[in-house]
């Protein structure tokens, strides 16, 4: 059996910031979820349909490992990412830096994972590796999956493999800090801009603001879209809610950062957000709650008030991030 030693098994409530969390830890830097959202400049929004699919997907984040990507280019950090479709090279990308003492971030499809109970494809999914015997491997996944879990090499080689949408091709990384890291306080500013600047502009109707717009438009009309409303319906809202984000489809993680930040930044643009994105993570709760109540019921009155609401919070968001990216970067506190 080969465990790096050291590592703190803390499973958050999102897959990609737990790992992170794991990766950073070992490095020295010890950062709330909420933070290492908001500096990897998460949150986002994308109303996502088409022909191949089911049933819609409401997103409310940026697409998998752009968080990852964006921290590490923000905090000066070292990232080293491989993919491959090799099988071999796949386990030594894995086994080498484990065998050297460091763990290792991957993304796969949790759909293979053995510990996961409810089979479902998701090649986004992100978790932390940081041992291996003969037969098993050893995670950490968010709280909710367990954080410390194992799972089989096999399994866990189908999980990398798998093909479909928002996967890799056996993507595994690892992240270093150098010796004279950037103050992640200084970045605080520059990531909540950046945030608010792509969620203002977005290249298409269905991202940013203007996604939620057209949710708004859509969502009345899922009784009709969905081949089984009372399986489908209630299932999106579960994920909107408990799908690994935190709560309001990521919202009550972007308003608990930005509540930390106004104790490091005085500046009334941010406390103008943190109150509009205490708002809109309530009213994303709502969205999800009137939506089960739809698929349970078969009510589109329930749509239609989800409808209201979605229409409400393209406007709130809006006007939250307008703020937000007025941000003056003077003015953090020391």
């Amino acid at each position: 059996m080969t465990i790096v030693k050291g590592i703190e098994a803390r499973g958050l409530h999102h897959c990609e910031t737990t790992a992170l969390g794991v990766l950073l830890r070992h490095e020295g830097l010890d950062l709330s979820e909420p933070m290492l959202f908001g500096l990897g400049s998460g949150l986002s929004f994308i109303y996502w349909d088409s022909k191949s699919m089911a049933f819609p997907f409401l997103g409310g984040r940026v697409k998998p490992f752009e968080l990852t990507k964006s921290l590490a280019a923000r905090l000066g950090l070292t990232l080293t990412a491989e993919e491959t479709t090799s099988a071999r090279k796949a386990w030594e990308n894995v086994a080498a830096p484990i065998d050297a003492g460091r763990p290792v971030g991957l993304q796969l499809d949790c759909y293979h994972l053995d510990y996961f109970q409810t089979k479902v494809h998701f090649g986004g999914h992100v978790v932390a590796m940081y041992g291996y015997d003969e037969q098993d491997v050893y995670l950490v996944d968010t709280g909710q999956q367990g954080g410390a879990v194992r799972t089989s090499r096999a399994a866990l080689a189908l999980a990398r493999a798998e093909r479909g949408p928002m996967t890799a091709r056996n993507r595994s990384f690892t992240i270093a800090r150098p010796a004279h890291p950037l103050s992640w306080e200084d970045q605080i500013v520059p990531a909540i801009k950046d945030c608010a600047d792509a969620f203002l502009a977005p290249p298409i109707a269905n991202l940013g603001h203007r996604g939620i717009e057209k949710a708004g438009k859509q969502v009345p009309g899922w009784l009709l879209r969905a081949g089984d409303p009372q399986r489908d319906l209630p299932q999106a809202a579960l994920l909107m809610e408990r799908g690994g984000t935190g709560g309001g489809l990521f919202r009550a993680l972007y308003r608990d950062f930005l509540d930390e930040c106004t104790r490091l930044v005085d500046d009334g643009n941010l406390r103008a957000g943190h109150r509009l994105y205490a708002e809109a993570a309530d009213l994303w709760t709502d969205v999800s709650t009137l939506i089960a109540k739809a698929g349970e019921s078969g009510d589109a009155d329930h749509l239609k008030q989800a409808g209201a609401i979605l229409h409400d919070l393209s406007r709130i968001e809006k006007d939250a991030m307008q703020a937000l990216s007025q941000l003056k970067p003077q003015g953090r506190q020391r």
